[in-house]
């Protein structure tokens, strides 16, 4: 479990050290071609079965919200926004997934739910206004609150799949997707790769290889070990990495404000997630900074958590 967020929080700073070399087309697609050929190499070790024709419809939207559309937007975002900040924008994600839950799957909103989203909701705004300019938000911040909407999305989207496969089978089918829309981009990696510095190449790779491959197969075998409630609790300390790795590795400062507005989105998530309340099953960091996948173990049990998205 250490050794997952660690991976997923270290994927917001990645991407800041990329994003000179490779611009936000050119890493987008590049990290997926790198995740995707690595779970290629991972998947028949760990027995992943081929999905039903029936299911392919579901998975290229899971593909299209969770990593292509998650991808562009959050890079595009943190062209200026630190990565400490964006991971904490990007936890509005599971809260803007209890609400697609209740319009889209008609599911129950318990009132400590709505208590919830209130803050969560709230701290986001905080966070927002933070990053602009009195009450203006910069674009890039919303452009970071986009891809916590589009996880989202995603979060409900594959919901039904991960009642009948694994969560790391539908990681692999979410990628793979993801990265063939995204290919329109590769001319964009192509032209930038051959002017990237080493540290950006260096960074390109370790997203697609750690943050969004491996950090899913440690993710996967951590909660396969676990309860639910504590994998998903571990979740809340990938911000707080992500703010100590900027720090040390950028040298990034998150004005007091954000600080606090992350505090409120945590509480509000933490309060949207307890026993009995709303839930929406996610992945990661992933590809995504933090999207992790459901439970090896209890694949249809339903709990909200953050990724990668995405991580």
């Amino acid at each position: 479990m250490a050794v997952t967020l660690t991976l997923w929080a270290s994927a917001f700073v990645a991407i800041r050290v990329a994003l000179p070399g490779f611009g936000v087309a050119g890493l987008s697609v590049g990290r997926l071609v790198v995740a995707s050929l690595m779970l290629a190499v991972i998947a028949p070790l760990l027995g992943v079965r081929r999905p039903a024709r029936s299911d392919l419809a579901r998975i290229v939207g899971c593909g299209l919200t969770g990593m292509t559309a998650y991808q562009i937007l959050l890079n595009a975002g943190e062209r200026s926004v630190p990565a400490g900040t964006a991971s904490l924008l990007v936890n509005t994600a599971p809260i803007v997934a209890s609400v697609l839950a209740v319009i889209l799957l008609r599911e129950r909103l318990p009132r400590r739910t709505v208590v919830g989203l209130a803050l969560g909701f709230t701290g986001a705004a905080v966070i927002a206004l933070a990053e602009g300019a009195g009450f203006t938000p910069t674009k890039d911040a919303l452009l970071v609150l986009g891809a916590a909407v589009a996880q989202a999305s995603f979060f409900v989207l594959q919901k039904p799949l991960l009642v009948r496969y694994r969560g790391l089978e539908v990681t692999c089918y979410v990628v793979w997707s993801g990265t063939a829309l995204s290919l329109p981009l590769a001319p964009a990696l192509v032209r930038q790769a051959s002017q990237a510095s080493g540290d950006a190449v260096i960074a390109l790779l370790f997203l697609g290889i750690a943050p969004s491959a491996l950090g899913f197969v440690t993710w996967a075998y951590a909660q396969a070990r676990l309860s639910v409630a504590a994998a998903a609790t571990s979740l809340y300390l990938v911000p707080v990495l992500a703010i100590g790795i900027g720090f040390v590795i950028l040298g990034e400062n998150i004005s007091p404000a954000a600080l606090l507005g992350g505090a409120v989105v945590l509480v509000g998530a933490a309060i949207s997630r307890r026993k009995g309340t709303v839930a929406a099953v996610g992945t990661d960091a992933g590809p995504g900074p933090q999207t992790p996948s459901a439970s090896l173990a209890r694949p249809a049990r339903q709990v909200t958590d953050v990724a990668h998205s995405q991580h």
